[in-house]
């Protein structure tokens, strides 16, 4: 598969395009989902072309009331095929041996992050075994994400497809006016705490 010239054409096609391609690709495709803010628009692309695509979703025990709100509605109105996974260590556990969540840019973080969300990923992608992985990244989110294509290969073999990569924020606001979907903005994420932080998760699987 010749990547480049892949991007070259995907680069300027709208993410159902994008989706739609890589489900042609793929035998096993999955879609991860964190049940952010703008998450809405990239479970409502998906299902719309493939309704049964297994939506997988790493609970790290973190999530706001809100969050866990917002994914129990999302689940309902789009009937998701979702796959919940969990770290090893409950919340409760880790709150009463190690006190809560680490300072960031610690070790103590980085290994944190590794058993609440790197683990986990790790694991379900072990367990479904996908060709084909959509996720919901996009360039202006974070300075490493602005160096990354579409489509481009993990270290373990599958593809990695980012239909909204080229949307900004607007647009998919805009999307999720259009299809009157919702937004839940009250969200965290331990493993990243600041939202222009990468929690490694799509560091590591780079190549």
């Amino acid at each position: 598969m010749q990547l480049e010239s892949i991007n070259q054409e995907l680069s300027s096609k709208d993410p159902a395009f994008i989706i739609q391609w890589a489900l042609d690709q793929a035998k096993n495709p999955v879609l991860t989902t964190n049940f952010g803010p703008h998450e809405a628009a990239i479970l409502h692309l998906a299902v719309q072309i493939k309704p049964d695509i297994p939506v997988i979703w790493i609970d790290s025990g973190y999530g706001t009331k809100a969050t866990y709100r917002f994914a129990d509605q999302l689940i309902k109105q789009l009937n998701l095929n979702i796959q919940v996974f969990h770290p090893e260590y409950s919340r409760g556990f880790r709150d009463a041996i190690y006190g809560g969540v680490p300072e960031v840019d610690t070790p103590e973080h980085d290994e944190f992050t590794r058993q609440v969300k790197l683990e986990p990923f790790a694991r379900a992608m072990k367990t479904v075994a996908p060709d084909v992985w959509l996720t919901a990244i996009r360039k202006d989110q974070t300075d490493f994400r602005k160096g990354l294509e579409v489509v481009s290969k993990t270290n373990d073999g599958y593809l990695r497809v980012a239909p909204v990569l080229n949307w900004n924020e607007l647009d998919v606001e805009e999307y999720l006016v259009t299809q009157d979907l919702p937004l839940e903005e009250d969200y965290y994420d331990p493993t990243k705490v600041y939202g222009n932080r990468e929690c490694g998760l799509h560091t590591t699987t780079s190549k």
